[in-house]
């Protein structure tokens, strides 16, 4: 017996919290399925290092959110071209991760659309040989959670934006993303098709191959969606829990010079930090370190650990605006 349920809401961090309701509150003995949109915002794996997956200047300057997901993979940008999915279930006896099991129905929606669309490696639904749609999986306690993302008419340059990231900038620990030709189903119909119309023949095709009903949650169930969503918007939680890795920001401000930033993280804190560059000082910026040491590499943080600093005095001719955008990665790196 499968419960479905559509999700209208587009904040990732709630429907993240939904998908760990379902799984870890719902009785269990029936399956789950779901649909949902989040909207501008890239998904991390739970085993990502957040810093080396995105571009942080193109994703604080376009407001761009950050959540870390439960299960593992690579990282997705969702926005409202994707639909993604959901399936619940037990995970049988077999110990290997199963995604066909559950891709069937996207490739089977597509075919009746004309689209021919196929299993890819590990994890991926191409058209072609080119991605549309990226699938992870959690298992717990002999259950699975399945969820995938489908490219229906996304922005191809934002997804490539979202997540390009040069690898001098950064090294560090953590499973990183494969990234892959991509392209969209809009790209490949031979009819109009709007995306609701395409969530609609996708749900029903779910519900004609799993026998079940379309359910609603309940007010007690979204008060306790609604706590659990905190969880996926607490920085620690999406940045934080990336291994330890190092970076580098680099800018060149007119007036004071080149500034580059060599920070080693750990949970996403500043570990260590040395400063080069061309800039000329009064006192070695190496007397920051202590101010530095411990900070997240989030604005609110930084303002914080530099409130009471002169920045003038270690960079000259630098504000201390200048430094926090930079250390937060806010400004464009240098080319």
């Amino acid at each position: 017996m499968l419960d479905f349920l559509d999700l209208y809401t587009t904040d990732p961090a709630w429907n993240l919290a939904a998908e760990q309701y379902v799984f870890d509150e719902l009785p269990r003995d029936r399956a789950y399925a779901m649909l949902w949109q989040n909207e501008n915002a890239v998904i991390i794996g739970r085993h990502q290092n957040t810093r080396a997956e995105i571009n942080e200047a193109y994703v604080q300057a376009h407001g761009v959110q950050v959540v870390r997901r439960l299960s593992g993979g690579g990282a997705v940008y969702h926005d409202l071209g994707n639909l993604n999915y959901t399936f619940i279930t037990d995970a049988g006896d077999s110990r290997e991760l199963d995604f066909a099991r559950f891709c069937g129905a996207v490739v089977r929606t597509l075919a009746r659309f004309g689209i021919t669309a196929e299993m890819n490696g590990r994890n991926d639904i191409t058209i072609g040989g080119a991605k549309f749609s990226g699938n992870a999986q959690y298992v717990k306690e002999g259950r699975v959670m399945h969820h995938g993302t489908i490219l229906f008419e996304a922005d191809a340059e934002k997804v490539e934006q979202v997540l390009r990231v040069d690898p001098s900038k950064i090294a560090g620990k953590g499973v990183r993303s494969v990234r892959s030709r991509i392209t969209t189903v809009k790209g490949h119909l031979t009819q109009p098709v709007t995306l609701p119309e395409f969530r609609a023949a996708l749900k029903e095709q779910i519900l004609r191959e799993n026998p079940g009903r379309e359910i609603t949650l309940c007010p007690e169930a979204e008060e306790v969606i609604f706590r659990l969503a905190a969880r996926y918007r607490d920085p620690d939680w999406n940045w934080g829990q990336s291994p330890a890795g190092s970076l580098q920001r680099r800018r060149r401000f007119p007036g004071c010079g080149l500034i580059e930033a060599h920070i080693e993280t750990e949970h996403d804190r500043i570990r260590a930090i040395r400063f080069t560059g061309d800039f000329f000082s009064f006192t070695e910026p190496d007397a920051l370190v202590s101010r530095l040491a411990g900070c997240r590499l989030l604005r609110g943080d930084l303002e914080e650990a530099l409130k009471e600093i002169r920045v003038s005095e270690y960079f000259h001719g630098l504000e201390r605006e200048d430094l926090i955008r930079l250390l937060a990665g806010e400004e464009e790196d240098m080319p």
